[in-house]
């Protein structure tokens, strides 16, 4: 097993030791996340009075993580999934898909058997291709999913390179080439009155992941432009202590509201989403990489970690000390109104200190699948003999 694999991010002596502690931390939060009676990973393990106790189960979570899983070794999957097959597992969420499954469960269904080359991954591309991801109203994070289940392993037989392309088609669309930035909502869906400038930050990370596969898989340049672009404007609007903030601004390309900070954007969305455009261009983001897990490790929001080494768990953010989603509605509603306009006052009213205890199982999902063996460089090629 090898999760802290040789790659440009991981010549830094503190990402390769970060990474490598963040794939044994995954692992042991999957064992405790799975059910196997259900063959399901919960929604979340969520903390109370009487302890971290495991919650509800998750369809879309079980995928995210044998995606994750897929890159690993056996032995690494008998183990989080407790003696079963990972191929077992996956073939439970594709027998159980049906005509009333949501476009993001069906997507991540079929990259999940397309990764581990299930045999009946074409079941699952024919549901795909029954929800008509190309024309239907979903967010433009599942529309990049159903984009990335058919690129992403170009060694499995259950793809329709026809659907890709509709699919990059409509990202493409989607895309604000002013701002840099992808909406929420695909260009041709059904807007929000008050939210359609507002995009967050898995607006961004999704679709650079699909579209830097994409080109892999297919050579289009004006994927790979709109990745390159979107992977530096997120670049350009990290935070100074390296957090990921969370609603932008399509207008204009700029943050709207920042918190809250998630740390699985910190330590494996961002990460691969930059690592995927590094394969696709070349484009090395090193620095805001090393910067995201240097945030995780010490938070100045909260002077320490959202890694709880006692827990043995990765918390999920630190959210202002705010009712509900407060100022991310008010400052949504006032740029609303004039792009420039902002609800002063806002770190010091409910500032920046609160941390909600839950995580889930895709986060851990995740780690596993943005510190494999799958982004890391080619070797060498041997000198060749004169």
């Amino acid at each position: 097993m090898n999760l802290a694999t040789e790659s440009s991010t991981q010549s830094d002596s503190f990402v390769a030791k970060e990474a490598g502690r963040l794939g044994e931390i995954a692992i042991r939060a999957l064992e405790r996340m799975y059910d196997p009676d259900r063959r399901l990973f919960c929604h979340c393990i969520r903390r109370s009075a009487q302890g971290d106790l495991v919650e509800g189960v998750s369809v879309r979570y079980t995928a995210t993580v044998l995606i994750g899983l897929a890159e690993h070794a056996t032995s690494v999957c008998g183990r989080v999934l407790r003696g079963h097959h990972a191929q077992d597992v996956c073939g439970s969420l594709i027998r159980g898909l049906t005509s009333e499954s949501e476009l993001g469960e069906i997507a991540l269904t079929l990259w999940a058997a397309r990764a581990l080359n299930h045999p009946d991954a074409n079941v699952a591309l024919e549901h795909l291709q029954r929800a008509n991801p190309q024309l239907c109203e979903a967010p433009t994070v599942e529309v990049a999913w159903s984009l990335s289940a058919l690129v992403a392993d170009r060694a499995s037989n259950a793809s329709d390179d026809g659907l890709a392309k509709q699919l990059a088609g409509r990202l493409l669309r989607s895309f604000h080439t002013d701002a840099a930035l992808f909406s929420h909502m695909p260009a041709d869906a059904t807007q929000s009155a008050m939210r359609s400038h507002v995009a967050c930050f898995a607006d961004l990370v999704y679709p650079i992941q699909a579209l830097s596969f994409y080109h892999l898989a297919t050579g289009d340049t004006e994927s790979l432009d709109a990745a390159r672009r979107c992977g530096q404007k997120m670049a350009d609007l990290q935070g100074d202590a390296g957090q990921w903030w969370w609603h932008y601004d399509i207008r204009t390309g700029k943050c709207l509201e920042p918190y809250p900070v998630y740390s699985v954007h910190q330590d494996s969305m961002a990460p691969m989403a930059l690592l995927a455009l590094k394969q696709a261009a070349g484009i090395d983001h090193a620095v805001a990489i090393k910067r995201s897990l240097e945030w995780l490790d010490r938070s100045p929001e909260i002077d320490g970690s959202l890694i709880d080494s006692e827990a043995d768990l990765i918390w999920r953010k630190v959210a202002r000390r705010e009712p509900g989603k407060l100022v991310r509605g008010l400052q949504a509603t006032a740029s609303r109104v004039h792009p420039a306009l902002r609800v002063p006052g806002a770190n010091t009213i409910f500032p920046p200190t609160y941390v909600d205890y839950e995580t889930r199982p895709y986060h851990m999902g995740w780690i596993l699948y943005a510190w494999s063996d799958r982004f890391a460089p080619a070797p060498p090629a041997p000198a060749q003999a004169s």
